[in-house]
């Protein structure tokens, strides 16, 4: 057995070791972690509390409509508004990182977040705070490990990426409502949005160089005109409809045939913009890009060509079945390398902390001001992009000093309760180097200990 395999499984493939998680995977790393791709038969505990996002929309329609109504700016109005988006904000990032913390599947949940980031939506933008983290368990939760081209068109009719992107806003020029726009000259209120038709090929799927043009991405915008959701017209405010859920509507929509990529789409209405998305959930060009950014977050910043070919080949032969690709990249020798370590973001850093401690974080502020200290704020990426995924964009001194000065606030918190010697063999193994050890080891306390080990490249690193 190599004695790495199950510090790697738990470190790298999932969220951060638990005391005794290495124990428990044992001898069968691959099988721990492929027995983990099904995912929790039932939605986890953490998440069962949070409302649906139509329900959400329907309270952000009443606290709207009352402002409106108002005959002046009602200070009240505004403060519920902004009570509204912040509580339901602190209340799903809770649920995230308890889960997290305590998950037995961590595997399955690293590959939520993966694809959460993969498909960033960011809360600076109103009313994402609300409903950014619904997203996450909606869209992306319940099809992780099924076909890709569910989880993309899951996540593209998700309210989150509608609003985000303003495609409720987007009106074919030649669309029912649109040619009437143009005959009374008010076309600069109305008109076609590309945001989401840039951001699908861009960062979704193709990727830049993946051999679409500028005029694809207008074609792809005509193609998805009427993608919105229930309650908005087309201004973009919330008015008829069931608020919060896909809708349709036909009355914006760009008539016609289209073509794209080379291929002629004769379908109309909603029937076009679903057989491009399942078109290009298989092209090759998403296969590779996505597949590197796969290696790339599990093995390596400069992931091995051999990961990246095995993954794009696995997914073209599979037709996306994610559990496939999966499956692929964990038996592919090189992502079990030691000498692959990648530098932990601070979403991984706070997990893995809260992991190693075996503490559930009760109170959010804990996890959310540690990661604002540390730039990276839950579901706020600040662009479509998501977080960066190398060391690259999270060293430096001031970077490492936060996480230092992190390390040092957990560390006074857990006192002379713990010994962070035995932390570092229960959580890094084999993987705990002897100098990292001697150096905890001789820390005048064990506040200091811990600090120490926290911030040391050992445990850093996964």
């Amino acid at each position: 057995m190599n004695p790495t395999g199950p510090v790697i499984a738990a470190n790298r493939f999932g969220l951060g070791a638990r005391p005794g998680e290495i124990a428990r995977v044992g001898d069968r790393p691959e099988a721990w972690l492929l027995d983990q791709l099904d995912g929790p038969s039932r939605l986890p505990p953490a998440f069962r509390g949070l409302p649906e996002s139509p329900a959400l929309f329907v309270e952000l329609q009443e606290i709207r409509r009352n402002q409106r109504e108002a005959k002046r700016n009602d200070e009240d109005i505004a403060q519920k508004y902004g009570r509204f988006v912040r509580e339901h904000y602190v209340s799903q990032t809770s649920a995230r990182y308890r889960h997290a913390a305590t998950t037995d599947l961590p595997f399955h949940e690293r590959l939520v977040h993966f694809w959460s980031n993969h498909f960033a939506v960011s809360a600076d933008k109103q009313p994402l705070p609300a409903i950014a983290g619904l997203m996450e368990n909606e869209a992306i939760r319940p099809n992780v490990s099924g076909r890709f081209v569910d989880l993309l068109l899951a996540v593209e009719k998700h309210p989150a990426m509608i609003v985000y992107l303003d495609n409720q806003r987007s009106i074919g020029p030649n669309s029912r409502l649109g040619e009437r726009a143009n005959r009374r000259r008010t076309e600069q209120q109305f008109g076609l949005n590309e945001n989401l038709a840039r951001e699908i090929l861009e960062l979704h799927t193709l990727g830049v160089g993946g051999g679409y043009t500028q005029q694809d991405v207008t074609t792809l915008a005509k193609i998805i005109t009427g993608w919105s959701i229930g309650g908005a017209n087309e201004r973009g405010r919330f008015a008829d409809g069931t608020p919060g859920k896909f809708e349709f509507r036909e009355a914006i929509h760009e008539p016609g045939p289209q073509r794209l990529l080379g291929k002629t789409y004769a379908q109309s209405g909603v029937d076009q913009g679903e057989a491009v998305l399942r078109d290009l959930a298989t092209h090759p060009s998403t296969a590779r890009f996505v597949s590197t950014k796969l290696a790339r977050h599990f093995v390596a910043d400069e992931p091995p060509a051999t990961i990246v070919d095995k993954l794009t080949d696995t997914w073209l032969e599979s037709g996306g079945e994610l559990a496939t690709v999966y499956r692929a990249l964990v038996e592919a020798d090189d992502a079990w390398n030691p000498t692959h370590r990648k530098y932990k973001t601070p979403h991984d850093f706070v997990i893995s902390t809260v992991r190693a401690l075996d503490h559930e974080p009760e109170r959010p502020q804990f996890i959310v001001g540690a990661l604002d200290l540390m730039g990276q704020p839950p579901f706020r990426p600040g662009s479509p992009e998501g977080w960066p995924d190398t060391a690259e964009q999270w060293g430096g001194a001031d970077a490492l000093y936060k996480r230092i000065e992190w390390s040092n606030t957990v560390a006074r918190r857990v006192g002379s309760r713990i010994d962070p010697v035995e932390l570092g063999k229960a959580v890094l193994g084999v993987r705990f180097d002897p100098e990292s050890r001697k150096a905890v080891s001789r820390a005048e306390s064990r506040v200091q200990g811990m600090t120490l080990f926290l911030a040391s490249p050992d445990f850093q690193r996964r």
